[in-house]
């Protein structure tokens, strides 16, 4: 019997918190050695002289085959979780919405029941709540225990939001049983306000999206979930935070130690309002929730990013075709399916633009993308680090390598990329889950199937 099955030699791993020249020893699908000159007889060998070996990027917020506005999101668990692959990232966490009238267990089972045999990397599931009631209040310890231990609300969206007492309610009852509340924080009333009257003003055009959902909008909200979380002594999580104001109302919370942690994307790091100008219905392309943000916001973000203000870097990633799908809204932009991909370039992304420019450290970046969503959503350690005992999930990124972003090369299962012509510094070369290679130079080489669900723990705030 060999004594290794694969050895990645001469590689420099970064982890959160080391940057060491080292090989790593992998057995069975976990790691089971670091140090220099290791040796097996039989073992596969990787060079990675010259490149970095990074943890497996893991993405907590993504919408695959999900239902929204009359539509489905266009990629799959097969075609999203290739594109993550092809990006570095090795387990995505994704939102099991619960229909009208369905027990959380159902909801759940439903999105098994779309990943089952076709996710090509590990995944878990947050439960999204949409259809509150004592019944669904008292469900959620069980939730947790079978390993669902995070669940969303919605603050805004007709059909989905929850009140203030719902919201009160589940944080208290998460907090009791070990698990997290994630919000989506927008008011919902400055927004219908504001839908309603660009409408009667015959303003349809998907500039108007972004107007309709001010950054007021979204940092009244925050500041209110993080009372109401204070209130009833419960950890926060914020999604896809996307503007100062409430990076503002993040720190204050923090600087009063209060357990409240965010996440943001690369769309707000990168992108800004004026997309929305693009000529013939192109804006559409950059309709999501919360929109682009006016330019000012993206050094504050990344700067939050930078101190550890933020804690992650998740996608968001729900992508709908230009044609038959964000066309829905050619008329009006309140019917415009939400959302934008991202998956597959997510680390390229944040590597070129972060650390690679100096906004982030290597150990910062791969904090952000892989230790603390780990950590955040009770994968750690077996996930988001490198560390003898953890699974083998490791990308293999070259910092030397050079692309220009275009759709025709990636795998995501739409006809845009928000980020077409970006120059990129640094790109996988190759991803390993639990040992097994499945993508290498741009080529998926995995099972379909091959991606096992995670139940998770409770989560390590930080």
């Amino acid at each position: 019997m060999r004594e290794y099955d694969l050895i990645i030699k001469g590689g420099t791993v970064v982890t959160a918190s080391d940057i060491f020249r080292s090989d790593v020893a992998i057995k069975d699908g976990i790691i089971v050695a670091l140090g220099q000159d290791i040796t097996g007889d039989g073992a596969n060998i990787i060079d990675a002289e010259g490149k970095y070996v990074f943890p497996g990027g893991i993405d907590v917020h993504t919408h695959l085959e999900m239902p929204f506005g009359g539509t489905v999101s266009s990629d799959d668990f097969e075609t999203g979780t290739i594109a993550a692959a092809c990006g570095g990232t090795t387990t995505i966490i994704d939102f099991a919405m619960q229909a009208k009238g369905q027990s959380l267990q159902q909801a759940a089972e439903t999105w098994h029941k779309k990943a089952d045999g076709k996710a090509v990397i590990d995944y878990g599931f947050h439960i999204a709540i949409t259809d509150m009631n004592d019944d669904i209040l008292n469900e959620m310890p069980k939730a947790i225990k079978n390993g669902y231990p995070s669940f969303k609300l919605f603050m805004t969206y007709d059909g989905l939001k929850v009140n203030d007492d719902v919201l009160l309610k589940s944080l208290i009852m998460a907090k009791e049983n070990g698990g997290l509340i994630c919000v989506h924080a927008e008011n919902y009333y400055i927004i219908d306000y504001l839908i309603k009257k660009f409408y009667e003003e015959g303003k349809i055009e998907p500039k108007y999206h972004a107007i309709s959902r001010p950054t007021v909008a979204e940092a009244e909200a925050v500041s209110r979930a993080i009372k109401i979380a204070s209130f009833a002594g419960a950890p926060l999580y914020i999604v896809h935070l996307s503007c100062k104001e409430s990076l503002i109302e993040l720190v204050r919370a923090r600087e009063q130690r209060l357990p409240v942690m965010a996440e943001t994307c690369p769309q707000y790091l990168l992108l800004s309002e004026e997309k929305y100008e693009e000529p013939n219905f192109m804006g559409a392309k950059y309709v999501m929730s919360p929109p682009l943000r006016p330019k000012e916001n993206l050094n504050s973000l990344w700067d939050g990013l930078a101190k550890g203000e933020i804690q992650a870097v998740s996608t968001d990633h729900c992508p709908f075709f230009l044609k038959g799908q964000k066309d829905l809204g050619l008329e009006f932009f309140g019917k415009i399916p939400n959302g934008a991909p991202g998956i597959e370039t997510r680390m390229s992304l944040m590597y070129s633009y972060g650390a690679n420019m100096g906004k982030l450290s290597l150990q910062r970046f791969v904090e952000v993308t892989a230790t603390n969503p780990a950590k955040i959503f009770g994968l750690y350690p077996s996930k988001g680090t490198i560390a003898v005992g953890s699974d083998a999930d490791i990308v293999i990124f070259d910092p030397n390598v050079k692309k220009v972003i275009t759709k025709s090369k990636l795998h995501e299962n739409v006809d845009y990329t928000p980020y077409e012509g970006f120059e990129v510094t640094g790109y996988p070369v190759i991803t390993i889950l639990r040992g097994n290679i499945i993508v290498e130079n741009g080529n998926f080489i995995g099972e379909k199937g091959f991606g096992k669900f995670l139940k998770r723990q409770a989560p390590i705030l930080v």
